[in-house]
């Protein structure tokens, strides 16, 4: 390996990490943020729960990982510059929305600059794969209908049971059950987006020869888990402060059933490899929650803030990685 191809594949993990640990940072309010807002927590309690069990979690499976890092386009199309620009695009764009307290998606930021990336280097949409980019499309679909419905179910179930129960006793146990949720959620966040860099990095190694199949290396593995788990430390409070407090106000039983229809949507999704959005989830599980309790009940003031978040990033981060992988062309690499 030449002397410029080491020093690419080495940006490329350093970059790669990078994303990680802004995707905790600003998805750290994924994880804890209806734990925090109904109090069943301390924020410095929740931040350190959720960077344990996003850590865990990002050990687990690798089918997101193979889809990011194998799957969305064409080999031939994913070489190790195509990656390094990905990852030097979407963690600016991440970076801009978290201190503006605005919850996009991590997710689609390194997707949309992957995909723009990949359309620069391969010269035509035909160097992208329809398997990997239908699972991309899928979860953007889904992930927001699925939390807001779950959501709204799961709260009308928990609201019945709550209802029978003292009072003191509903929140008792409820914040008792809320941090097993709240545990469930971290775990499925680190689980999801914690293969996003692995796929980054693998397919980086596998592209420069590093490696032959697309197996992620143990210290890949490691590495994005400590990352993650690093940026998750940090907090994101401005966005947690939106997902907690300023969407919807939560109770107990509401966190948990946020939560719980999240974390399962997320969980659902990443076993079958689908590389969805943790933002979507919750936003759409807290929102559907408050639905439940009448539409008032919901700042869509707030909501519509978040949704224009949404629909920007992905053309945004397609732009800004075809731009960055033009750039490196003109550099020669």
């Amino acid at each position: 390996m030449g002397t410029l191809a080491l020093t690419v594949l080495i940006l490329t993990i350093v970059f790669a990490l990078a994303f990680n640990l802004a995707n905790g940072w600003n998805d750290a309010a994924n994880a804890v943020a209806t734990v925090i807002s109904t109090r069943v927590l301390s924020p410095a309690k929740a931040i350190a729960f959720g960077a344990v069990l996003n850590f865990v979690g990002a050990l687990f499976s690798s089918e997101v990982a193979r889809t990011v890092g194998h799957s969305i386009a064409k080999p031939e199309f994913l070489s190790t510059a195509t990656f390094l620009a990905a990852v030097i695009a979407a963690p600016i764009w991440i970076t801009w929305c978290s201190k503006r307290g605005l919850p996009n998606s991590c997710s689609h930021a390194l997707l949309g600059a992957l995909i723009g990336s990949v359309i620069v280097s391969s010269g035509e949409l035909a160097g992208l794969n329809s398997e990997g980019i239908g699972k991309i499309l899928f979860g953007v679909l889904i992930c927001p209908i699925a939390g807001f419905v779950l959501g709204y179910l799961i709260v009308r179930v928990v609201a019945v049971l709550a209802a029978a129960a003292r009072p003191s006793t509903a929140v008792t146990v409820f914040g008792k059950m809320q941090l097993v949720s709240a545990g469930a959620m971290a775990f499925a966040h680190g689980t999801g987006d914690g293969q996003k860099a692995m796929g980054i990095i693998t397919g980086a190694l596998l592209s420069a020869g590093v490696i032959h199949e697309f197996v992620i290396p143990f210290w890949v593995r490691i590495a994005c888990a400590v990352v993650m788990a690093a940026g998750t430390s940090l907090g994101g409070w401005k966005v947690m402060k939106t997902l907690g407090s300023r969407l919807a106000h939560l109770r107990t039983y509401q966190g948990f059933s946020a939560e719980t229809a999240a974390a399962t949507t997320i969980l659902l999704n990443t076993l079958g490899g689908v590389p969805i959005s943790t933002t979507h989830s919750i936003t759409g599980a807290i929102m559907g929650v408050g639905t439940a309790g009448g539409i008032k009940a919901v700042r869509w003031g707030v909501g519509k803030k978040i949704v224009f978040a949404w629909i920007v990033t992905f053309p945004v981060c397609i732009l800004a990685g075809a731009l960055m992988r033009l750039l490196l062309k003109l550099a020669g690499i």
